[in-house]
Formats: structure tokens, C-alpha cells, sequence
């Protein structure tokens, strides 16, 4: 198992980084929260998890050992893959979901794309003991989701220059979704992402 990966960020894009090991470019599939944090020639150390399927193997990367552990922990209940541990770990912090699960919120688990009502049900049922006890305090949701307008603004500018948009065409970006996102009870970040770069291709 790859345990981590460490090395000046060779490229960027919407769910992946590049990071050079070796002389070896390893391509890591991240969350937009990750990916915000990272930017091309500076060096970035990812803990990482080898998903090993019949025709792939996919690298994911974490913001720290934590996440990581969530992540494969959320695939020991049914009918979580990959990617769906990936999505709810971009809308909640590690805390956030331990939280979640440990009141039995159910709409925070619905606030992930991908889990409607009744799978909501099933993974708090299922992951009841699995997760264990909140490690930071009880403020643990990820700002994208708790926190007002600002929140997702920053967090949404910071993704696109780590993608390498100059800061004018960040800002447009940012400006077109707000009417989405200001619809939202809860803004999700990369949703928003999405929305901001098909905007950003068009414009090109």
C-alpha cells in the first residue's frame, strides 16, 4: 500500500493533482478542499489510499491521516465505493461526519450527492461503531457547509488559483455561481466548482 506521497505539485485539475516522486509523476484523485490547499512547483506531502479494482488502480489523497482513515472506513458500509467516500468527505470534515453519525443527522449525510433518505438511514445505522468519537471539538463541519457566503467564496477563489485561474478570472467565476450557491441552504464547494469551471471553459 502507497502510505503517502511527497513532492513538488507537478499539475493540477478539477479532482486530481499531479505530485512528482522519483522523477515519476503520480496522479492522485482529491477532493476540491484538498486540492484548494495545493499549488503547482511547491512541494505537498498527501496521505493516500490504493484503490485496487480489476481495471484500475486509483490513488486517493487526503489533507492528513484522518481523512484517510475515514475514507476507507466509510467503504466498510454497503454500497459505499471510492468515489461516494470521496464526495462526503468533500462536504464534511472527518469530525463533521463523526458528528453526524454519532446524532444521527440525517440531512447533513443527505447534503452529499449521491445519498438520498433511505441510504442516509443505512449509513447511520452501519456506521454507528465504526467511525468513533469526534477528535477536534464539536465544531468539526467543514466551513463549506456550516459557515455563511463568505465561506464558500474563499474556499471556492482559493481552488480555482490553485487550478491556475488568475485572480480576475476567479472572481468572474465566482460571481456567475453565486446565484446558485445563494440558493442553497447549504453551498457546497465542489459543486460549485464544477458550475465555475464549465463557466470558465465557455469563456475561453
Amino acid at each position: 500500500m502507497i502510505a503517502f506521497v511527497s513532492g513538488p505539485v507537478a499539475a493540477l485539475a478539477p479532482d486530481t493533482a499531479v505530485i512528482e516522486v522519483g522523477g515519476i509523476g503520480m496522479a492522485v484523485q482529491c477532493s476540491p478542499g484538498t486540492l484548494a490547499a495545493l499549488r503547482v512547483g511547491e512541494p505537498a506531502r498527501l496521505a493516500t489510499s490504493l484503490v485496487v479494482r480489476e481495471d484500475s488502480l486509483t490513488l486517493y489523497g487526503f489533507a492528513d491521516d484522518d481523512e484517510r482513515q475515514v475514507f476507507e472506513l466509510l467503504q466498510t458500509a454497503s454500497g459505499v465505493g471510492p468515489r461516494l467516500a470521496q464526495a462526503m468527505l468533500a462536504v464534511h470534515s472527518p469530525d463533521g461526519l463523526r458528528i453526524a453519525v454519532a446524532t444521527g443527522d440525517e440531512k447533513a449525510l443527505t447534503a452529499v450527492p449521491g445519498i438520498g433518505k433511505k441510504g442516509a438511514q443505512r449509513l447511520l445505522l452501519e456506521l454507528k461503531d465504526r467511525l468513533g468519537a469526534p477528535v477536534g471539538g464539536a465544531a468539526a463541519v467543514r466551513p463549506a457547509a456550516a459557515a455563511g457566503p463568505a465561506s464558500w467564496r474563499e474556499q471556492l477563489h482559493a481552488a480555482l488559483i490553485g487550478l491556475g485561474y488568475q485572480p480576475r478570472e476567479a472572481e468572474e467565476a465566482v460571481a456567475a455561481v453565486a446565484p446558485q450557491a445563494e440558493a442553497s441552504a447549504e453551498p457546497q464547494v465542489g459543486v460549485l466548482l464544477r458550475a465555475a469551471l464549465q463557466t470558465l471553459n465557455r469563456a475561453r
